[in-house]
């Protein structure tokens, strides 16, 4: 176990960082726009447990192999962006297939299990994530203390539950918007196509600029 003050030091750290809004916030709103606060928040869930298996990797040391490669990392950079693409132009797409009672503002039918998946891949084509945990984490691991690899997995752990929590308060607080909206066909369909259009613009971003 990392020493008390270095899970303090790790925590306050991750906080500032997670805080501000960056494309893993910006993806968990395009769901909740389109989808609902609650298929929001199991995207946010699903993106976490795909970026727990980076960690995991990079506690076995199997990160340095991608961070290594170019082939690898962009390899599965560029399909994560492909698929974020593919879920942004079909919120577009269907913007105007409800499928459900407007008037009562539930979100349009989709597996909790689907939902879920596509927020694991999302997180899981995110090579970046892995980089980030190889470049932070050893910065606050007491060393002399032994058990490293015990000690990355709990800082990491951190991160993701604090990122989670973070993330799932602007997945909510966009999905309670869009039940107003939901109240209006014409609306919701402005709201879901604009959670489309959103997702589609984090794919161009995690492609050429940035990654979740």
């Amino acid at each position: 176990m990392p020493p008390v003050e270095n899970l303090i030091a790790f925590s306050i750290a991750a906080l500032v960082i997670i805080l501000i809004p960056g494309p893993s916030v910006m993806f968990a709103v395009g769901r909740s726009l389109a989808l609902g606060k609650g298929a929001g928040v199991l995207t946010v869930v699903g993106n976490s447990l795909g970026t727990f298996v980076w960690l995991v990797a990079v506690v076995l040391g199997l990160g340095a192999i991608v961070a290594s490669s170019e082939f690898l990392f962009y390899g599965i950079k560029y399909a994560g962006a492909a698929y974020l693409a593919y879920l942004g132009v079909q919120a577009f797409r269907h913007r105007n297939d409800h499928g459900f009672d407007v008037s009562a503002g539930s979100a349009p039918p989709q597996s909790r299990w689907k939902t879920l998946r596509q927020g694991f891949l999302v997180g899981l084509s995110n090579p970046k994530t892995m980089v980030f945990f190889t470049a932070v984490l050893p910065g606050f691991v007491a060393v002399d203390q032994g058990n490293v690899m015990f000690q990355l997995l709990v800082l990491g752990i951190i991160f993701e539950i604090i990122g989670t929590l973070s993330d799932s308060m602007y997945a909510i607080g966009a999905g309670l918007a869009r039940d107003w909206f939901a109240r209006d066909p014409k609306r919701l369909s402005i709201v879901q196509g604009t959670g489309g259009i959103l997702i589609i613009g984090l794919a161009i971003w995690v492609a050429f600029f940035d990654s979740l």
